[in-house]
């Protein structure tokens, strides 16, 4: 079997959710049953890109991510795209038995039994300023089949007042997720340099929302990779 990648790369830190900060190389699949406004990562999404993936088997992939972290075990992280569309238990499989850590980020529309092998599983259910609507039947699939693993954690980007509501509505129906939230970032252009005062601004409007509604569940967090390195890829 094949996978479609669209890049490795690391190692870096993971700039967002319940990993933050961790020392992290990224394997980002390319393919998404999602096409979100706001996508920073369309270069794995678009399949205009498709002919830029690389068609990696399992061992190659795995074989990347020893080369990049020169065979010290560290955590992989499993990104897109959405990478639910494609089987990355070899991958996994390979790793785990050298040691590797693993963790996912999907927004849980496409379940798949690997994930119960993982350390960690992200669900990022999208609000509605990503255009898409959230299928919860599936959600709770995803749910089902990571029975099992690490941990599983929800992370929801917020970019409005009405994500804002929604992602309560969203924790309601999940209180048993820890949940992580962020401001979006509408500035994905890797050409362009992001507006850091403006991304300040937008963390500190969340903080208040949270703080002054007397929500103490979420954990409020930037992306890290964006206040330190803008939208560049590969980092």
């Amino acid at each position: 079997m094949t996978l479609r990648i669209a890049e490795i790369f690391g190692p870096t830190i993971q700039g967002e959710g319940a990993l933050i900060g961790e020392p992290t190389v990224f394997v980002r699949a390319g393919g998404c049953d999602y096409r979100c406004s706001w996508c920073d990562s369309l270069h794995a999404v678009d399949s205009a890109y498709r002919h830029d993936w690389a068609v990696m088997a399992p061992e190659q992939v795995m074989a990347e991510v020893r080369r990049l972290s020169g065979g010290r075990p560290l955590t992989v992280s499993i990104s897109g795209g959405n990478p639910a569309i494609q089987d990355f238990a070899p991958v996994i499989a390979y790793g785990k038995a050298e040691g590797y850590r693993f963790a996912c980020e999907t927004q849980g529309s496409v379940s798949k039994p690997w994930f119960a092998d993982l350390d960690t599983l992200v669900l990022s259910p999208k609000p509605p300023s990503s255009g898409e609507t959230v299928d919860w039947k599936a959600f709770d699939q995803c749910l089902e089949a990571a029975r099992g693993c690490g941990q599983a954690v929800m992370k929801i980007v917020i970019f409005d007042d009405e994500d804002y509501a929604w992602a309560k509505a969203a924790a309601e129906r999940h209180p048993e997720l820890p949940l992580y939230l962020q401001p979006g970032n509408p500035e994905v252009d890797p050409a362009l340099p992001v507006d850091l005062s403006q991304a300040t601004d937008r963390l500190l409007w969340l903080i208040e929302k949270v703080t002054g509604d007397g929500w103490f569940t979420p954990r409020v967090l930037p992306q890290l990779h964006v206040l330190v390195w803008g939208n560049k890829r590969g980092v």
